[in-house]
């Protein structure tokens, strides 16, 4: 363990031990062995900014090009490039932007972010899942289903922020990071990052809010500005106010309420409407709602002469489901916007590549998609749905195996048999919730 990795392990102990520790003298660390640590830390294979350096040739002059940063950094005449704006598709037809940031500003970015890492970490609530160390969705979905599961759960709130990483005040997250870092010069650096804005079809884009998506810093100052906007707010304020029990599941930006009494419900739906008004963010009308969930929901369907209320949460569709007993769990399937989604992605990637490699070129990249889907979506409770996706990937597999030429000679038989010599991954349950 080198100099700095020392340091930031001390840090990590002082912001444990020292909630109301102020922090003085940070941005020293950023010193040319970290900074080396952070750029072999990098992906290698990562789209390049608008320097159009990529990893390989920033390397060519490693030592040279990290002495010219570290000397930059010291005499704050560092100055970061504007993030390359790219657009990927939703599910629902949109599309998201994100920033494609410069190499320098990679290496810098990562170096911040492992510093305040070292003191968040011992802050964050425990149900804050999203772009944090060991922690991911699918512990956020194992927490959603125990939440429902043990206790008196009868109504959910479910939220979305609408454009949050494009609202993100400036102003209020360099006041939410003033409680714990006093150190001007981390503060002045981060700030140039917030303000380096990005280009947008050859224009220069920059404002007093807003951290793009796709770098590496932007999560976990999103998480900083969320802790401190909802997270704390929850616990201090609205689990005092609330006369049955409540918890909140976040991930990013992506939180559902898990709340007994309808009148508390309905307390959080308007006091987070109120709580993000406050900061400049606005709730998602079409995602953002509060509806009847819980163990007494189908009996109340069928009493009120409705169906049953789902809600989707981190690409799954949970709803009322029953065990082999006949009580009472929490089922999921992937939502549909997804799964048809995922299915359209396959179809056309097969269709792309049927004449442009041989099979053999692309078979164990079809394999490795499908490795991916069940990777994510391969949960307790899901079987039927990523078996769906896999039988309609042999169906398209088998179409547009046939459509590469003229003449069709693959029937579904001789494709089954070419398979077995040719496989690919079968559906299987990865994460399952109730052996954790």
């Amino acid at each position: 363990m080198d100099k700095t990795e020392s340091k930031l392990v001390l840090i990590s102990k002082h912001a444990a031990e020292k909630p109301e520790m102020q922090f003085i003298s940070l941005a020293h660390l950023l010193n040319k062995e970290f900074l080396r640590q952070c750029f072999y830390s990098l992906n290698r294979n990562k789209a390049v900014g608008v320097d159009n350096v990529s990893w390989k040739e920033y390397e060519g002059g490693l030592e040279e090009n990290l002495n010219k940063l570290e000397d930059r950094l010291k005499r704050k005449k560092y100055k970061p490039l504007p993030a390359r704006r790219v657009y990927i598709p939703k599910d629902n037809g949109d599309k998201r932007p994100l920033g494609v940031s410069a190499i320098e500003n990679k290496i810098v970015e990562k170096g911040i972010k492992k510093i305040l890492e070292s003191i968040y970490e011992q802050d964050f609530s425990d149900i804050s899942y999203g772009f944090r160390p060991n922690r991911n969705c699918h512990q956020a979905l194992k927490e959603l289903n125990d939440q429902i599961m043990e206790n008196p759960i009868n109504h959910i709130v479910e939220a979305d922020i609408k454009g949050f990483f494009d609202n993100v005040s400036h102003e209020q997250l360099i006041k939410f990071l003033e409680i714990r870092i006093k150190d001007s010069s981390m503060l002045h650096l981060i700030k140039k990052f917030l303000k380096a804005g990005y280009i947008d079809d050859k224009l220069l884009v920059t404002g007093e809010k807003g951290t793009p998506q796709g770098s590496i810093i932007s999560p976990l100052l999103a998480n900083i500005f969320l802790h401190y906007v909802l997270d704390e707010w929850f616990e201090k304020i609205v689990k005092v106010h609330v006369r049955g029990y409540c918890e909140i599941i976040r991930y990013a930006d992506d939180f559902v309420c898990v709340v007994r009494y309808v009148e508390d419900a309905e307390k959080i739906e308007k006091g987070c409407l109120n709580r993000f008004n406050k900061y400049g963010l606005e709730l998602n009308s079409t995602k953002s709602r509060r509806l009847s969930f819980g163990r007494h929901e189908t009996e109340n369907a069928k009493r009120q002469k409705r169906r049953p209320n789902t809600f989707d949460f981190l690409g799954f569709t949970h709803f009322s489901d029953k065990t082999r007993k006949g009580g009472f769990k929490l089922g999921r399937k992937t939502s549909r916007k997804r799964l048809v989604s995922k299915c359209k992605e396959m179809t056309d990637w097969l269709k792309k590549m049927r004449n442009y490699k041989k099979p053999k070129e692309w078979w164990e990249t079809l394999r490795a998609k499908l490795r991916g889907h069940y990777q994510y979506y391969g949960v307790s409770g899901n079987y039927r749905s990523i078996n769906v996706y896999y039988k309609h990937t042999l169906r398209a597999l088998c179409k547009w195996l046939n459509r590469r030429s003229q003449k069709s000679s693959m029937t579904w038989a001789n494709f089954s048999k070419y398979l077995e010599c040719y496989s690919v991954p079968k559906p299987k349950t990865v994460h399952n919730f109730y052996t954790w």
